[in-house]
C-alpha cells in the first residue's frame, strides 16, 4: 500500500503538513508527542502497523505541528506551546472538512487533546488518552510526577540521547537492543527538529500542565495507560480519568512508553471498540476559555476633568481600539459596562497579548487600564458566558496595578512555550472567591 500523500493547510501562523488515511464513518485526529515525522513514519513497520489499524476504522488524519517534522517552524524564542498546538488542530480539521472528529492523543500530545476537547466541544465528538498526563512534575497533591531535584540529571539524559536512539532504553525497552529500529528512530528523531530545539521543547513539557482544565472535559473519555510504563507511571492515568466527568480507565499490559512497539494489539482493540460504540452527546452548554477583563484607571476623575462629551469620546476610542485588538487575536468582545470591558478567548497566549495590545492602545490615546486574566470551565448563555471562572477573572483584575496585565496561575501554566515572561506577584486572596490564588504579572 503506497504512502498516504502529504499536503499543507495555512494556518494563522504558518503551514501544516497533513494526511488522511482510510474513509472510515468517523474522522480521528491522532495527535502524538512532538517527536513527528508525516513522511518518515512510514518507513518503521510497526508505526505504518498501527496506523493502518487506526485507519481502518476511521478516516484518520495525521499531522505534524508547527515546529515538527515537515511542518513550518515557529520562531525560535516562542517555541512549542499548547496554545500553538491547538490551533494546528483547528487548521487541519478545517482544511480536510471535518465538522466533528474524535481526538487520540498519546503523552505531551494528549494534554493537546485534552486542551482541544475542552475549548471547542462541539468539534469533539470523543477523547481517547494513552499513556498521558496532567502535569510532569511532582507537587504535594501530585506524587506521581518526576522529582524537581531530579529534572536537570533527566535533562542531562535526554540531550545526550537525542538523535542516536538512546532514549529507547526507557521509553521502548522492548525495542532497544533492535539495532534497527535504533537507528530509525534516531533519524526520525534528527528529521522532527534539531537538538536545541528539541531541548527547548522537552523542557517545556515540565512546565505545562493542565490539571485545571480536566473538570472542562465533557465529551466521553477513555483513558487507557500501560501497567509497567516507568517512564510515565499508571497514576498519572488514573489521575486523568479520576478528574474527567465520566472517564473510562483500563490499564494494559506492557512496559513500552513509545506507542507503536510492544503490546499495540489491546490498546487498538480498546480504541476500536470505544469509538465504534454508541456514545450520548457531549454537553456543549459548558466551555473552557480564557476570560479578560481592562478596566479604566481613574475613570472617574477623568471624566469629570473632561466633562460628559469629551470624555464619552474618549471612551468609544477607547472601545473602537479595544476592539479591534480583540478581533486580532481572534477574541470576542462580551460586555461592556461603565468603563470596563470584558471579552473571551479559545487561547489564553492570544489573550494575553490582546491585553498587552489593549493596554498600550489605551496608553497611546492618555488612558490607564489594568487589565486581569483567568482561564476555566465557562458557561455558555447565549452569545455571552459567565459561571466562577468569570468571577474569577474579574476578581484578578481588581488585583492589577495601573498599567499591569494579571494573570491567574492557570493561565501561566497554560502558556509554557510560548515565550511570554512573568513577574511572580505571590499568593492573593480574591474576593468572593474560595481558597488562594498564585497571580503573575506579564512582563514587557
Amino acid at each position: 500500500m503506497r504512502t498516504p500523500e502529504t499536503r499543507y493547510a495555512k494556518g494563522p501562523g504558518g503551514s501544516v503538513a497533513y494526511q488522511v488515511i482510510g474513509d472510515g464513518p468517523l474522522d480521528l485526529v491522532f495527535i502524538p508527542d512532538w517527536v513527528t515525522n508525516v513522511d518518515v513514519m512510514w518507513e518503521e513497520p510497526s508505526l505504518t502497523r498501527f496506523l493502518r489499524r487506526l485507519s481502518s476504522f476511521s478516516r484518520l488524519i495525521c499531522f505534524d505541528k508547527r515546529g515538527c517534522g515537515v511542518s513550518d517552524p515557529v520562531p525560535f524564542d516562542e517555541g512549542l506551546s499548547a496554545e500553538s498546538w491547538t490551533d494546528d488542530t483547528r487548521t487541519v480539521l478545517q482544511a480536510v472538512g471535518s465538522e466533528r472528529a474524535a481526538m487520540f492523543g498519546h503523552a505531551e500530545g494528549g494534554r493537546m487533546a485534552m486542551l482541544f476537547a475542552a475549548t471547542f466541544p462541539e468539534k469533539a465528538s470523543a477523547l481517547v488518552l494513552l499513556d498521558s498526563f496532567a502535569r510532569r512534575v511532582r507537587d504535594h497533591d501530585y506524587p506521581w510526577g518526576v522529582p524537581e531535584e531530579f529534572l536537570q540529571r533527566f535533562f542531562e539524559l535526554f540531550d545526550a540521547g537525542w538523535g542516536n536512539g538512546g532514549h529507547l532504553s526507557t521509553t521502548a525497552p522492548s525495542v532497544a537492543q533492535d539495532q534497527r529500529f535504533r537507528e530509525w528512530y534516531g533519524r526520525y528523531q534528527r528529521l522532527t527538529m534539531g537538538p536545541t530545539q528539541a531541548a527547548n521543547g522537552y523542557r517545556n513539557t515540565f512546565t505545562f500542565e493542565v490539571r485545571a482544565v480536566l473538570p472542562a472535559i465533557r465529551v466521553p473519555t477513555l483513558v487507557l495507560h500501560r501497567k509497567d510504563n516507568a517512564y510515565i507511571r499508571a497514576d498519572n492515568g488514573r489521575y486523568l480519568a479520576e478528574h474527567i466527568t465520566g472517564a473510562k480507565f483500563v490499564e494494559v499490559p506492557g512496559k513500552d512508553h513509545l506507542y507503536h512497539v510492544g503490546e499495540t494489539g489491546v490498546i487498538l482493540d480498546a480504541i476500536q471498540e470505544f469509538l465504534t460504540g454508541r456514545h450520548e452527546a457531549a454537553e456543549e452548554d459548558r466551555v473552557l476559555a480564557t476570560v479578560l477583563f481592562a478596566d479604566i484607571v481613574n475613570s472617574t476623575e477623568r471624566a469629570a476633568q473632561l466633562g460628559d462629551r469629551a470624555w464619552r469620546d474618549l471612551l468609544e476610542s477607547y472601545y473602537g481600539a479595544a476592539r479591534r485588538e480583540v478581533a486580532q487575536f481572534r477574541g470576542r468582545e462580551i460586555d461592556t459596562a461603565g468603563d470596563g470591558f470584558f471579552a473571551a478567548f479559545d487561547g489564553p497566549a492570544r489573550a494575553i497579548r490582546s491585553a498587552c495590545a489593549i493596554r498600550d492602545a489605551a496608553a497611546s490615546i492618555g488612558l490607564t487600564v489594568r487589565t486581569g486574566l483567568h482561564t476555566g470551565e465557562c458557561e455558555k448563555l447565549g452569545e455571552k458566558v459567565g459561571g466562577l471562572a468569570v468571577h474569577i477573572g474579574a476578581r484578578v483584575a481588581d488585583q492589577a496595578q495601573p498599567g499591569e496585565v494579571l494573570v491567574s496561575g492557570t493561565v501561566r501554566d497554560l502558556v509554557a512555550g510560548s515565550g511570554i515572561r512573568f513577574a511572580d506577584r505571590g499568593t492573593r486572596t480574591l474576593k468572593g472567591v474560595p481558597g488562594e490564588w498564585r497571580l503573575y504579572s506579564v512582563e514587557r
